[in-house]
C-alpha cells in the first residue's frame, strides 16, 4: 500500500478499506468508532495468541516456556496502526479547522 498526503474535498465522508479490496463510506464519527473498534479487536487477539507463540518460541529454542512477558506488537501492525491514526487524527484537524472556517 501507498500512502499519500491530499485533502478531502467532503469532510463529513470517508471512504474506509474495510478489506480485500472492499471500502464502505462512512461519516465521520462512523469511521473513528470502526477504527477503534478494529485496534481494540486486533489489540484483544494478540493478546490471546501471545503466550502460544512465547511457548511455541521457547521450544524452538530447546527451552521451558519463559514468564509472559509484555505485549509486543509485531513491527507492520505498529506501523499499519500508526499510519490509520494519524490519517484519523488528519481528518479530525482538517474537519475542525473546516468548522471554524
Amino acid at each position: 500500500q501507498m500512502y499519500v498526503p491530499g485533502k478531502l474535498s467532503d469532510v463529513e465522508r470517508v471512504l474506509i478499506d474495510i478489506g480485500t479490496g472492499y471500502y464502505v463510506e462512512k461519516g465521520t464519527d462512523d469511521a473513528r468508532d470502526f477504527f477503534k473498534r478494529k485496534i481494540d479487536f486486533l489489540t484483544r487477539q494478540m493478546e490471546k495468541i501471545q503466550p502460544a507463540l512465547q511457548e511455541k518460541h521457547a521450544m524452538k529454542q530447546g527451552g521451558h516456556p519463559d514468564p509472559p512477558t509484555p505485549l509486543l506488537f509485531p513491527p507492520a501492525v505498529v506501523e499499519t496502526m500508526s499510519q490509520k491514526i494519524q490519517q484519523l487524527t488528519a481528518l479530525g484537524a482538517s474537519q475542525g479547522a473546516t468548522t471554524k472556517a
